[in-house]
């Protein structure tokens, strides 16, 4: 999970890399708006987007729904990492939502603060960002995760875009990782598919480590691996593998070669086309079987 270490991390592997430069490390400026195109499908869908706001248990939730403009599909509630909800992932909710998905890309954070809880282009690579993020993700916790996962599947399961005849997908990057665990878990019935990428703290010796949570869940999972993450805890890795394996569930399980913690987000100092393209591609062959 991202922590102080991590801008430190960050900007030794960039310089070995070779890879020290404004696109790839630091803030990122308006002008780098353009680093958040993505490929778009051949068949991708037209889609509707919109801001919405949802009533929890503890306020009002501000998030970003995005689906085919047309029909009703499968659903996906995505959990962003510390830096919360913002252009980046509103364009990675979109682009899910042209593969023919009703997303729903949520602002963790909202007991606090609304979405951008950053500006536009902010990189955790800064400290006042760090500053800023630190607390929010702090003032969180497993009981907020599960009030949230309640109330976000049920919104979902209201929406005239969304197929309820077809299992929900949950998908969550760096902290959102044990989020995605308390999803599957709480709405076991409901969940179908949990993609979690570079997430942090998913098995640990604490007694409410999300791993523990397996036998409570029936969905189908990808957990993307960072390389340096696993380097850091090799044994988390293999104590997923073998709670998956108990529980008679499938994972997929991988450490992403080459990767940094944070690879996966397209405004990430970190952003690894390649790899997190084949993290997308798993993502979408999962959805294709386990919602069906």
């Amino acid at each position: 999970m991202c922590d102080n270490h991590t801008p430190g991390e960050w900007a030794e592997f960039l310089k070995k890399a070779g890879r020290m430069n404004r696109r790839q490390f630091g803030a990122m400026s308006a002008a780098g708006a353009a680093a958040l195109m993505l490929p778009r499908s051949a068949n991708a869908m037209d889609v509707t987007e919109s801001d919405v706001n949802i009533t929890t248990p503890d306020g009002t939730a501000d998030c970003y729904f995005v689906h085919p403009t047309s029909g009703a599909h499968a659903a996906v509630l995505i959990w962003p990492d510390i830096l919360g909800l913002r252009p980046a992932f509103r364009a990675m909710g979109k682009r899910l939502a042209e593969e023919g998905y009703a997303v729903l890309v949520v602002n963790p954070f909202y007991r606090n603060a609304k979405a951008p809880v950053v500006p536009e282009g902010a990189s955790f690579a800064d400290e006042s960002v760090r500053n800023t993020v630190f607390p929010l993700a702090q003032s969180l916790s497993p009981e907020t995760h599960v009030t949230d996962a309640k109330a976000f599947v049920s919104w979902l399961d209201q929406q005239s875009a969304v197929d309820k005849g077809r299992k929900i997908a949950t998908t969550g990057y760096c902290m959102g990782g044990p989020m995605v665990f308390r999803t599957a878990a709480t709405m076991a019935d409901r969940i179908g598919a949990g993609c979690t990428f570079h997430g942090g703290g998913l098995a640990t010796d604490a007694p409410d480590s999300p791993h523990l949570l397996i036998p409570e869940m029936k969905a189908s999972f990808l957990i993307a691996i960072a390389a340096n993450d696993d380097e850091k805890d090799p044994k988390a890795k293999e104590t997923l593998k073998d709670s998956f394996e108990k529980a008679g569930l499938k994972a997929e399980i991988e450490v992403y070669k080459g990767t940094m913690h944070g690879w996966c987000p397209i405004d990430s100092a970190v952003y690894d086309e390649d790899q997190a393209e084949k993290a997308w591609s798993r993502m979408l062959a999962l959805f294709k079987t386990a919602l069906a």
